[in-house]
């Protein structure tokens, strides 16, 4: 059994501490409270061997599967509790079942499905709480739960075309790096060689060739460290906020690729609207949580100040449009679910067109960038041959001029 470490505040008001054996944190902690204590922590004690570097993950797919799962056990009548019980054992995530352990806790301990599940938000998004929640007082947790399922279904499948659409480009790209290096590492070297022992004036590519060769062979490190440092750099900016919105910025306005950027974000924004509106969440609280999903901290900004205008009775159209993110298409198909009432249906709508957008875009991109990584590709190793043969040719001809 696992031990833990546990700090509180007694029902006398004295700081307590300790070290006690427990099947889980969740459950730990709800011993202490039921005992009186107060601001209780806990955190696992572990061995050398157990320690984690890094928390495992849950993907997506995972949740899905889970929310599936419940969908269709509480539809047979099986009580929650023993669901989750259910469903915990024959995960295969180490962390997700730990996580499901806790929930099944909870739920003893009378906390609702969607407190324990807002316990462990780097599982469960803002948005699918917020569904959970709302559920639970329509009582239509079953059909919640399948359309969860079904929203992070149709989320894996866009990110999976756009993976699958930038594969291709990608190795292309990367081998004609790793391509071009092979030859100014590896074989120019050779070259150089050859004609210093000709001792004959070389024509301008070739020249320019051994030049290029003889640079990279020297300042290898500094390019190297330059890489790093545009890498750590690139980090650095990402742990800001106002780092990643100018970065966001900044990629918004790179042609063809911005496009694709903000038409992903429409996209994740009118979906989730569309589910939490469905399934009975207010449009306050869908708004925020959409705002959290939306993956982009240009948008995320934007849709703040829509929210906030939005409380303050300017409606959804009109602060959406004011942000100038989002298409004419999708702020008309807004305004006209506002003014019919209809708005769920048309954020759905949006949703769905903007998502075939998106794949033409992507195709578009892959049209435009494979032929243009392999022309790029084929001038560097035509140019590369060209100056070698130019080279040979002219001192088997035994002349010295070029």
């Amino acid at each position: 059994m696992p031990q833990f470490r546990y700090s509180a505040v007694g029902a006398d008001g004295a700081p307590v501490k300790g070290t006690v054996d427990a099947m889980t944190a969740t459950g730990l902690e709800n011993e202490l409270l039921m005992q009186g204590h107060s601001g209780i922590k806990v955190r696992e004690r572990k061995s050398f061997g157990q320690i984690e570097l890094t928390k495992q993950k849950v993907p997506p797919q995972e949740v899905m599967h889970l929310s599936r799962q419940l969908a269709a056990f509480v539809r047979t009548g099986i009580p929650l509790t023993e669901a989750i019980s259910i469903v915990g054992d024959g995960m295969k995530n180490k962390r997700l079942r730990a996580v499901v352990a806790d929930i099944g806790e909870d739920l003893q301990a009378g906390i609702p499905l969607s407190g324990a599940f807002d316990r462990h938000r780097d599982v469960f998004p803002t948005y699918y709480v917020s569904i959970v929640r709302s559920s639970e007082l329509t009582g239509r947790l079953d059909l919640v739960l399948d359309q969860l399922s079904g929203y992070i279904e149709r989320d894996l499948e866009a990110r999976s075309k756009v993976v699958s659409a930038l594969t291709y480009p990608a190795v292309i790209l990367a081998m004609s790096v790793v391509t071009v290096l092979v030859m100014v590492l590896f074989v120019m070297p050779k070259f150089v060689e050859f004609f210093d022992d000709l001792d004959s004036q070389l024509p301008l590519a070739t020249r320019a060739l051994l030049n290029t060769s003889d640079f990279i062979g020297t300042w290898w490190w500094a390019i190297l460290t330059v890489i790093v440092l545009i890498i750590v750099a690139n980090v650095v900016i990402g742990r800001s906020e106002d780092g990643r919105y100018a970065r966001g910025r900044v990629l918004l306005k790179v042609p063809m690729i911005g496009d694709i950027l903000a038409y992903a974000a429409v996209e994740r924004f009118c979906r989730v609207i569309a589910a939490m509106m469905q399934a009975g969440v207010p449009l306050p609280q869908a708004m925020s949580s959409a705002t959290e999903s939306a993956g982009n901290p240009v948008f995320q900004r934007g849709l703040v100040k829509a929210r906030e205008a939005m409380i303050q009775g300017n409606g959804i159209a009109v602060p959406i449009a004011d942000t100038g993110l989002f298409p004419d298409a999708m702020v008309q198909m807004f305004r006209v679910g506002e003014a019919t009432g209809t708005l769920d249906q048309q954020a759905e709508g949006a949703s769905n067109y903007f998502g075939r957008e998106l794949e033409y875009k992507l195709k578009k991109l892959t049209t435009v960038f494979e032929p243009a990584a392999m022309l790029a590709m084929g001038l560097v190793v035509g140019f590369v041959a060209v100056a070698l043969v130019s080279a040979m040719y002219g001192v088997l001809q035994g002349t010295d001029e070029f």
